[in-house]
């Protein structure tokens, strides 16, 4: 790819980013193409086919799915809250059209849904269909909950902190997969500007979507430089922070491979322990390269959020 076109490629990435934020902080207001389009400065026209060339879904068919994700979330945490105000709040105009929209994406209706209390199990597989999520499984735990929490015990040393307040660069990825080359772009975006070399600068992600509710391959996440140095903004480099607050914090010394089961983990652990996610997403900090551990570890921590 030649050099105006890489800059273009991350000018339309950029551009996309600051739609998708736009959009999740917003799923319950009315997102037309018209509005989204200005937000990120294209012609409806130009914009449509932009988002889908690079997110692999059309506008419409992405907020669908965001707000049906959404109101999935509020069931699984808020059992006080009424299925009817939910689809209300979210843009459908009655119970019964909400009702078809969530069980041809779950495969259940929302009341069977809450039943089956998905804080108890931590994977969901989404079989691809015509309309990519006909169905959805629970899967149960791998292990079983005593399992996972003699994992925590083997695996983990598990704080309770305030964290303060974490500044940090990062780029937008979509998916499980290719993670390593979102990586390999914001590193090479940092080497030159010597924010690697500063001993207090650590790499990272923050999961902007649930593995409970979202199929993986759409799972929305930032690959993250965490650090205090000042730098400018460039193409698909974005810049945020993370407000200071409680969070449970597990230190795990792992492989790549052990991630999954770790955030299982540590979710049980929360649930057996009685607290209470936050809205803030969960995210991992890094401590080291694993492939210059000896075992090709992880030293990493995981973050959770709780009130």
């Amino acid at each position: 790819m030649r050099l105006k076109e890489y800059e273009i490629e991350k000018d339309y990435i950029s551009r996309v980013d600051k739609a998708l934020k736009f959009i999740d902080d917003n799923l319950d207001s009315e997102l037309s193409l018209q509005y989204i389009a200005e937000i990120a400065h294209y012609s409806p026209f130009h914009f449509h086919r932009i988002f889908k060339a690079i997110i692999g879904e059309t506008l419409n068919a992405y907020t669908s799915r965001r707000r049906i994700e959404k109101c999935a979330a509020v069931l699984m945490k808020y059992k006080e809250v009424s299925i009817t105000d939910l689809a209300l709040r979210y843009g459908f105009n009655s119970n019964s059209s909400f009702t078809r929209a969530f069980k041809s994406f779950y495969g259940v209706n929302p009341s069977e849904f809450r039943k089956l209390n998905p804080g108890k199990f931590s994977k969901i597989s989404q079989d691809n269909s015509k309309n990519g999520q006909e169905s959805l499984i629970f899967e149960k735990y791998i292990c079983n909950i005593h399992d996972h929490l003699n994992w925590i015990r083997m695996k983990a040393n598990i704080e309770i902190k305030e964290n303060p307040e974490l500044k940090f660069a990062s780029i937008t990825h979509v998916g499980v997969n290719r993670v390593e080359y979102s990586f390999d772009r914001l590193i090479k975006w940092a080497n030159p500007k010597g924010i690697i070399d500063n001993p207090e600068t650590k790499m990272g992600r923050i999961f902007h979507d649930s593995f409970k509710v979202t199929s993986p391959e759409k799972v929305r996440m930032s690959i993250c430089l965490f650090t205090n140095e000042v730098f400018d903004l460039e193409g698909e480099i974005n810049a945020g922070f993370i407000q200071t607050g409680k969070c449970i914090v597990g230190r795990f010394e792992i492989t790549p491979n052990d991630f999954e089961e770790s955030w299982s983990a540590l979710f049980v652990w929360m649930h057996e322990n009685g607290y209470k996610k936050r809205e803030q997403n969960p995210f991992e900090i890094y401590h080291n390269d694993f492939r210059d551990h000896p075992e090709n570890k992880c030293i990493v921590d995981f973050y959770i959020p709780v009130e």
